[in-house]
């Protein structure tokens, strides 16, 4: 048999070959979390469209029974993640868990079962103020007609379930010059409502302080009492999840960091710069795991 190093990228840090050797060592015990959108799926105009690469559900089939856990970590709705994820009834993932709104909402494949508290109701008051914001803004008023506009605007808003709200300015004339042009006022708004601004490749979403990507991983990984954690994201919302493996890694647990990246940005490229490899897009990641389930079973 070949050694799993033959079978895997090494990663380019200290950190990140401990960090492989602690998760070979120990599959059984290790959480591989795993961001959706630009790492499972790619980025595209409308987030509705997104869907898991074609090659992740029989990836995950294959690892997660080999782990403690397979968690998706994303700012969606647990539901939309599932079905966008085709993660319903499909064989051997009884270990995945999908933590929806940054870890406010949970799916556990075994139950089926989605548990959620209330939604918080400032997401609702500043998501109602959103279009007249927008409209203000004058970035989407390049349109022959003011229907178009309106419908314009509309599509640029995503809800998220009542627990957050995300404006997405990839169909404007100039992505980044609306990006940049939006972060005043929404701040403005979500300030008002007892909201924060967390900024995406082309897209700025408004949701409650106090929860994101990093605490909703360390709370998992401390609740399965998880021996090593592997990471993967793509943009800078999970910069928080790239901070809290640090973390765990200082305190002597063992971690991978992997950055999905497909397309450039500013996402990217910071995640790219912190990351133990770096992986081309969600073929990229698909490729990982497959090659992590072939390298836990050639180190049994």
């Amino acid at each position: 048999m070949g050694s799993p190093e033959n079978l895997l990228a090494q990663p380019m840090t200290e950190a990140g070959r401990a960090g492989l050797a602690g998760f070979l060592a120990r599959p059984a015990d290790t959480v591989v979390a795993l961001d959706f959108d630009g790492t499972l799926a790619g980025i595209v105009p409308d987030p509705e469209q997104a869907r898991a690469h074609p090659g992740v559900v029989q990836a995950l089939t294959r690892l997660a029974p080999l782990l403690r856990a397979v968690v998706v970590i994303t700012g969606r709705p647990a539901e939309t993640a599932v079905r966008l994820g085709g993660f319903a009834d499909a064989d051997g993932l009884d270990h995945l868990v999908v933590l929806g709104h940054y870890g406010a909402e949970r799916w556990e494949a075994a139950t089926g079962r989605i548990e959620a508290p209330a939604p918080p109701p400032g997401v609702a008051a500043a998501t109602a103020e959103l279009p007249g914001l927008l409209a203000d803004s004058g970035a989407w008023q390049d349109g022959p007609a003011d229907a178009e506009i309106e419908a314009t605007i509309e599509a640029a808003i995503e809800t998220k379930g009542g627990r957050a709200v995300a404006v997405h300015t990839r169909r404007t004339a100039d992505p980044q010059g609306t990006f940049e042009a939006l972060r005043a006022p929404l701040a403005a708004l979500a300030e008002r409502h007892g909201l924060i601004v967390e900024p995406g490749r082309f897209v700025l979403e408004l949701r409650p302080p106090g929860v994101d990507k990093g605490v909703a991983l360390t709370s998992y990984v401390r609740e399965v009492e998880a021996g090593a954690v592997l990471y993967a994201g793509d943009d800078l919302g999970d910069l928080a999840a790239y901070a809290a493996v640090d973390a765990l890694r200082a305190e002597g647990l063992p971690g991978v960091l992997v950055c999905s990246s497909a397309t450039a940005g500013e996402g990217a490229e910071e995640l790219a710069d912190r990351a133990d490899l770096v992986v081309p897009g969600p073929q990229g990641v698909v490729e990982l795991l497959t090659r992590l389930a072939e390298a836990i079973a050639t180190h049994a």
